[in-house]
């Protein structure tokens, strides 16, 4: 377990458009294992391990992760936000936040009228966004443009905590989780001959349309592509696993199913569990996932995708919690699975 590695990204400010921190941390993580790497005008960085045959599979992680961003200064002194990504406004109320101003952080707090005054009517509405602020303890406007600015980023407030055993919270598993094995799977084979070319690929702005997936995808060309993220844990009450199926933390990485998933690619991701004794869990995707598979298997003529998830609680708040069992489970499994790949292996769907 690189825990080191895991807290400086889930640390590391990146909300969509703003990734670089994030990036910087995980190349200076694999460029001990890789052959080349480059960070692409979109801000992907790509990682290459070289094999001895010509086939080239992409995993994907993203690095971005749901944020703010100051668009407005009242002339009170605070600050009005709009989201990047999708924000939950309910969650929103009291909780600390960074805001990122030339290269500083500026400490800032979520504010909404108290309970005591609000009115009956009041009580019973959701909250919207345009309802909020942030307060940074400015007097005026003047004095609150001396350490912020339209445009500024924003994260809820970083770190992370082990809540028991190997279950830990932070703001941003989504999708630090998938920088963090894409990363992990390059010292996996460090040293180890393999016959397919990876590239483990930390991408920029899924949270807002998939973007660095597509890009960085027409540029690599790849045969075969997996995208490495979060999904639903069902394990916790109000979850409805009838309609979302049976998903729960430490019980495995999910492999998906589905039509944007290639069958082939669904079998070896099988059969690389089973290999490496690893616990598994299937997740029913009838139509497109939402993820960077999406934007990988439609790249130029189509691309052999397929989808490894981590059980991911309470997804795109300030709190998400994941298990350090699942990730391990995922490096080992994705690990197997690129072993299990030459340019002999057929990848087209057949009967």
């Amino acid at each position: 377990m690189e825990k080191k590695f895991f807290e400086d990204l889930v640390t590391a400010p990146s909300p969509s458009g703003f990734e670089q921190p994030a990036q910087e941390v995980y190349r200076n993580f694999v460029k001990e294992y890789a052959d080349e790497i480059k960070t692409d005008v979109h801000g992907n960085v790509i990682a290459l391990k070289k094999g001895t045959g010509k086939l080239r599979i992409m995993l994907s992680g993203h690095a971005d992760e749901v944020g703010l961003m100051v668009n407005y200064i009242e002339d009170t002194g605070f600050v009005r936000f709009v989201a990047i990504g999708g924000v939950d406004a309910t969650l929103l109320p009291g909780i600390r936040v960074n805001i990122y101003h030339n290269k500083k952080v500026v400490r800032g707090i979520i504010g909404r009228k108290p309970i005591h005054l609000m009115s009956p009517e009041d009580r019973k509405s959701t909250p919207k966004m345009s309802d909020l602020w942030i307060d940074i303890g400015a007097k005026d406007k003047k004095a609150a443009e001396k350490k912020v600015a339209i445009g500024d980023h924003i994260t809820y407030s970083p770190g992370l905590e082990i809540l028991s055993g190997s279950v830990i919270t932070t703001k941003a598993t989504d999708n630090k989780a998938g920088v963090y094995i894409v990363g992990c799977i390059l010292k996996e084979l460090a040293g180890k001959k393999i016959t397919a070319n990876i590239y483990s690929v930390s991408s920029v702005q899924e949270e807002v349309g998939l973007r660095g997936a597509r890009t960085s995808a027409f540029g690599i060309d790849p045969h075969v592509g997996v995208a490495i993220d979060v999904t639903h844990a069902t394990d916790y009450p109000g979850m409805n696993k009838g309609q979302l199926g049976d998903i729960s933390l430490e019980k495995g990485p999910v492999i998906s199913v589905g039509a944007n998933i290639n069958p082939k690619v669904f079998e070896l991701l099988k059969k690389a569990g089973d290999n490496a004794k690893i616990k598994y869990q299937i997740e029913a995707a009838p139509r497109g996932t939402g993820t960077d598979a999406n934007a990988i298997q439609v790249n130029r003529a189509g691309v052999a995708t397929g989808l490894i998830s981590i059980p991911n609680r309470y997804m795109h708040t300030p709190n998400e919690v994941i298990s350090f069992k699942d990730l391990d489970g995922a490096i080992k499994l994705l690990t197997e699975f690129v072993c299990l790949i030459n340019d002999k292996t057929d990848f087209i769907p057949k009967v």
